[in-house]
């Protein structure tokens, strides 16, 4: 089981890293960059608060937390689009995304 208190940094910046995106900035809340998009990243455990404000946002966090991060940004709803990555101890992960916007297209 992974520990509780210690966010899967190193993981997101690797999971990003080999998606092709450039990486910067260090501790558990980096920038990703590829073309023209530029995700703010942040590793996170089950107990960090999620940030009000972004265009692009990503959550790493471990497989047993994304489904309860999940939640609660739904709960939330903040204005950014968000996405969760569950990473798994071996190294694999799965994406969860935000619910489609209800807003119309501009």
């Amino acid at each position: 089981m992974a520990t509780v208190s210690t966010p899967p940094t190193d993981q997101a910046k690797t999971i990003f890293d080999e998606l092709g995106y450039t990486v910067s900035g260090d501790g558990e809340e980096f920038r990703a960059e590829r073309k023209w998009r530029v995700v703010r990243v942040s590793a996170v455990t089950g107990s960090d608060e999620t940030p009000d404000d972004g265009d692009l946002r990503c959550f790493v966090t471990w497989n047993e937390y994304a489904s309860e991060l999940r939640n609660r940004l739904r709960r939330t709803d903040p204005e950014y689009e968000w996405a969760i990555i569950g990473v798994r101890e071996g190294g694999d992960y799965e994406v969860l995304r935000a619910p489609p916007s209800a807003a119309p297209a501009v």
